[in-house]
């Protein structure tokens, strides 16, 4: 049997306020195609279908358009709810959906009782674990104590070693499971599902199975031969700029895993982080790779220029993050150094010089008013004097 484990769709996600939709659509045709490429039998998806409990209707048309362009390229689905999914909304209408071959497992209830399904070697039994919030599902899993993701995973596939049991020591298992596994990198754009308790288990919880599909974290990653993440197939951050996305096809021989293939999606759009002055940026060839990618800018002119993000976007269409970051910000000096031994004028000039640029003979001219109305300055006036002399020298 082959059985494709993607993960962590995240449909109707934005990217900084851009709306994502036609990228994820585009990624699950390309999912499809890989489906009938590689002659898939059953894709997993363990969990965060959609981004948000309560999705939009576009959201709900791009799942499931993209539920039956996998369909039709000859797969059945298994798929789990996740700590961003409405469990009772994505589960909606499941017994219906199975009989087309789409399995939805959202039910604490469920979780112990299987898909069955069945190659030349006989059945292949599917377990999948929604994401279980400790502090809601301890009573229905039989353990009020739980506090923990350990213990209340313990209790879910304490259910399943039981179900295993009884199909014989041959019985060939696949787990579907949302969750952060000890070993196991995060990127920045998972949500935290540690309400209830530590949010981390041991990978060992899985001990006994043939392969555990994981969803929750985006990239890619392997804790042991048989438990895997496949990351999210679009990146979610400017922090999986470096990754390559992808799914796994695992392939099931008569006595169980035979071996896994990691196969890279396509770039639907890339992502790049570029920084420099406005000019340089709209200007220089090195940027040309970023034209058409998802940007993240960091200005570092002396001033903050003005409208810099309309300005940014006639050559980057896509840009949709904006830092000003002026070189000095990088020297950092304690207060008290910086204005030990300093007049009044001189601590204001530097401020004015840190936050806009060096001040005009009219700007010190109006600090030295501000300083006089206070009764402080005569000194102010004398520096005011040598600041406006040394200017005229240099004019000179």
């Amino acid at each position: 049997m082959k059985i494709l484990h993607t993960s962590d769709w995240h449909i109707g996600r934005t990217f900084h306020g851009v709306d994502l939709l036609s990228d994820q659509e585009h990624v699950l045709t390309d999912i499809a195609a890989l489906v009938a490429e590689h002659a898939v039998d059953v894709v997993v998806v363990p969990g965060d279908i959609y981004d948000r409990s309560i999705p939009s209707s576009n959201a709900v048309a791009v799942c499931d358009r993209g539920f039956q362009a996998i369909r039709e390229a000859g797969a059945i689905i298994v798929a789990t709810s996740g700590n961003h999914d409405s469990a009772t909304r994505l589960g909606a209408g499941s017994a219906f959906t199975a009989l087309g071959g789409l399995h939805l497992v959202t039910k604490v209830s469920t979780v112990g009782k299987p898909v069955v399904l069945s190659d030349e070697h006989g059945p292949v039994y599917f377990y999948g674990i929604p994401y279980l919030e400790p502090e809601i599902t301890r009573a229905e899993l039989g353990v009020p104590e739980a506090r923990s993701h350990t213990d209340i995973l313990a209790a879910a596939m304490g259910r399943v070693r039981a179900d295993l049991d009884d199909r014989g020591d041959d019985a060939r298992s696949v787990v579907l499971a949302h969750a952060f596994v000890v070993g196991a990198e995060a990127t920045g754009s998972e949500r935290s599902i540690s309400v209830g308790g530590v949010e981390t288990v041991p990978a060992s919880a899985f001990d006994g199975v043939d392969y555990v599909a994981l969803g929750h974290l985006h990239s890619p990653q392997t804790l042991r031969e048989n438990v895997r993440y496949s990351g999210s197939p679009l990146p979610y951050s400017f922090g999986e700029r470096s990754h390559r996305k992808a799914v796994l096809i695992v392939d099931l021989d008569a006595n169980g895993l035979a071996a896994v293939q990691r196969v890279d999606l396509p770039e639907v759009r890339g992502l790049s982080q570029i920084e420099g002055t406005l000019d340089e940026l709209l200007t220089s060839e090195q940027f040309a790779d970023a034209q058409e990618h998802y940007v993240s800018a960091i200005l570092t002119d002396l001033k903050r220029p003005v409208d810099a993000m309309r300005a940014l976007q006639v050559r980057f269409p896509h840009a949709v993050h904006l830092e000003w970051r002026r070189p000095q910000a990088g020297a950092v000096l304690q207060y008290r150094e910086k204005v030990r031994g300093r007049s009044d004028i001189e601590i204001m000039q530097s401020f004015l010089t840190d936050v806009h640029g060096e001040p005009t003979s009219a700007e010190l001219e109006w600090m030295q008013q501000a300083l006089e109305s206070t009764g402080r300055g005569t000194e102010a006036s004398a520096q005011t004097s040598r600041s406006s002399a040394g200017s005229e020298e240099m004019t000179a």
